[in-house]
């Protein structure tokens, strides 16, 4: 089987525990305005390969994988999900760590036995939770969040360990009850083991310039290290009172 790969990182510091072989799937069907990969987006792009020649470039530098593994990233990985699967299984044969990261978009809470071989041979998920309010999500990426969250429920009830990432953009998800929203709703998963809130920048506007791509946000300023602090507390007080809550009815 044959996978459209737009990419690869060999030193990956960022994306999952330890240092990564990172893997840049091609084609996304999500139009996030603060998308700093729009060169990911097209399906047809990227360079076919097979899981085997991906698994021989990770070996040339294995020792520095030990404490690290592989992670799968895009684009989005599960648009290619049936050589997603085949490339996190033939790792895991090599006693190799898999980390997906994802928006979840792709999931469909109807055929969730069409995911199961994945989330098999998949050791964690790193889930990027755009916006909590489905219409802001949908004003933010173009989607519906609904299959998303149903994928980070479906994560939670499988015992699949998650990291969530939250990209704090200045107007579009700084609101404070609406991180704590997201708190509560991550205080009812139960195999959540890290929170990132990652400050939005605007250095993907080179890219957007080579494509002849009008820049979604060229008035956003980047947000502060501060800013994204601060709303990591706001979602860690959602998920604690969310928590409480639970605690109480048990």
């Amino acid at each position: 089987m044959n996978g459209r790969i737009h990419s690869t990182e060999s030193f990956g510091t960022v994306d999952g525990p330890g240092v990564r072989f990172v893997v840049f799937f091609q084609g996304c069907p999500m139009r996030c305005l603060y998308c700093h990969n729009p060169d990911t987006w097209d399906v047809s792009g990227g360079t076919e390969m097979t899981a085997a020649q991906i698994l021989t470039m990770l070996e040339r530098n294995r020792p520095f994988y030990r404490s690290g593994g592989i992670t799968a990233t895009g684009g989005e990985p599960m648009l290619q999900l049936g050589f997603l699967t085949e490339l996190f299984a033939m790792a895991r044969e090599h006693g190799i760590h898999t980390c997906l990261d994802t928006s979840g978009i792709c999931f469909d809470p109807s055929q969730t036995e069409r995911f199961a071989p994945l989330l098999q041979v998949t050791d964690l998920v790193m889930l990027d939770i755009k916006h909590i309010d489905d219409a802001q999500h949908r004003k933010l990426t173009g989607h519906s969040n609904r299959n998303i969250l149903a994928f980070a429920e479906h994560l939670s009830e499988t015992g699949v360990p998650m990291w969530i990432r939250h990209v704090i953009v200045p107007g579009l998800t700084d609101n404070a009850e609406e991180q704590s929203a997201l708190g509560y709703f991550l205080g009812g998963l139960k195999t959540v083991k890290a929170l990132d809130c990652l400050p939005y920048h605007d250095m993907g506007k080179r890219k957007y310039a080579e494509l002849a791509i009008p820049y979604p946000l060229p008035d956003t300023p980047p947000a502060s290290p501060e800013t994204a602090a601060e709303a990591r507390k706001n979602i860690l007080k959602g998920m604690k009172k969310r928590l409480l809550e639970l605690a109480g009815r048990a």
